[in-house]
């Protein structure tokens, strides 16, 4: 069966440029001594918005890989499929992420419930989980409530799951179930009932990426208390290692933290609990890797950064429309956004500065950052534009996107010196 290794990485590429930047920062933290596995991803409503296909994505992943000369093991994500988008991607990806999202809160058939409550009454009472410090008090009508919201979903993600194995065969892919794209969070207790369903649904998964409590909006910081966080963390995690022993899950079985990047104020807090429990972590990353595009061209100056002023000023014209597809994970203070006409005026590092997310940035607006974030629509309407600016300035990109990978998330999550 392939395996994905302790760590790695979600490495979002957007428009398909920075392949062989992201994966310097793999070989850079390799060289440190820590071994990441590089997943290129990107969802089905990127590829619709920006006109590519899943090939392209295993094309770029295996160009990168080829020209680096890297030998260890690399995955092709297809991200967030469900049961109508999953067909695209089964030839040219080995890395799926199920999004069972939309079918929580469903209900299953009755007979399934009554026999999936039949399977834990070992579980009821009280619930003892290895390394948690209490236990956590379970009643028979509560883990009904669980499975009311959660079997039909870990039912569908069988028959996804089912329709993967066929045409790539048992064994030769890796499998994600995702929870995350929802209001509100699975606490510890869910979790380990819903590892339980997806066990006896038979699905290997090796990753499963819970919504945890606090705000994971798209490539600004975590908000919340890191504090709660770290307990909600170590306490999934315990429950993972205690779900795998009993449910007989795939051993290798790990967290994976969706829109994680830039999430800086919690990385210490990630570091420090999988180094001392000796856990693995997949961290999955999309957009920042377009927004160290855009800060890439603003450095280059000219032309280029004429180019992403007007994508900014057009983006601050078609909020409503960009962000709709993203309201769940982002929160824009529209009061905060610094008008055209103060954009139209600003040099090279006034506007890269407000993008650049570096803590302590005077200049730094997260609101803005994420605006630009949502807009890649707009640079993929002028594609031959946009793809001539980063070819002429690729040198001052790649460098970006390298530091940013490297520098701001590798070096502080997994505390390379």
């Amino acid at each position: 069966m392939k395996k994905l290794g302790k760590y790695s990485i979600g490495l979002g590429d957007r428009f398909g440029h920075q392949g062989s930047a992201q994966l310097k920062a793999i070989i850079a933290a390799s060289e440190k001594g820590v071994d990441i596995t590089p997943v290129w991803n990107k969802s089905n409503r990127e590829h619709i918005t920006i006109g590519t296909q899943p090939v392209d994505v295993r094309v770029e992943a295996d160009l990168a890989t080829g020209n680096a000369g890297f030998q260890k093991s690399y995955f092709v994500d297809a991200d967030h499929i469900n049961i109508d988008t999953v067909d695209r991607y089964i030839e040219c990806s080995d890395f799926f992420t199920i999004d069972v999202a939309s079918y929580i809160g469903e209900k299953a058939k009755e007979a399934n419930i009554n026999e999936f409550l039949s399977d834990i009454e070992k579980y009821t009472g009280e619930l003892k989980i290895p390394g948690n410090k209490t236990s956590f008090k379970t009643s028979k009508s509560q883990i009904k409530q669980f499975a009311e919201r959660y079997l039909f979903a870990a039912k569908k993600a069988r028959d996804i799951y089912l329709k993967i194995e066929k045409g790539k065969g048992k064994g030769n892919f890796i499998t994600e179930i995702s929870m995350d794209e929802v209001s509100h969070p699975q606490s510890p207790v869910e979790l380990f009932f819903i590892l339980k369903m997806l066990a006896a649904e038979e699905i290997p998964v090796q990753t499963i990426a819970p919504r945890f409590s606090g705000r994971f909006n798209k490539g600004v910081d975590y908000v919340g208390d890191p504090l709660l966080f770290a307990k909600e963390f170590e306490s999934d995690l315990n429950v993972i290692d205690y779900a795998v022993k009993e449910f007989g899950l795939p051993e290798n079985l790990k967290m994976s933290i969706h829109s994680g990047s830039d999430k800086f104020a919690i990385y210490p807090y990630i570091g420090s609990i999988i180094k001392q429990s000796d856990k693995g972590i997949h961290l999955k990353t999309a957009g920042t890797t377009w927004l160290e595009e855009v800060i890439g061209l603003a450095e280059s100056g000219g032309e280029a950064l004429e180019f992403v002023k007007e994508i900014y000023i057009k983006s601050s014209e078609k909020i409503d429309e960009l962000c709709a597809p993203y309201t769940d994970v982002i929160d824009i203070k529209i009061s905060s956004l610094p008008s055209k006409q103060e954009v139209s005026q600003w040099n090279s590092a006034r506007f890269s500065g407000s993008l650049k997310h570096i803590p302590g940035n005077s200049y730094y607006n997260p609101n803005m950052r994420q605006l630009v974030h949502v807009a890649y629509k707009l640079a993929a309407i002028q594609m031959k534009d946009y793809f001539r600016l980063l070819e002429t300035n690729e040198q001052i990109v790649s460098k970006c996107v390298y530091e940013n990978i490297f520098n701001r998330h590798l070096c502080r999550l997994f505390e390379i010196k």
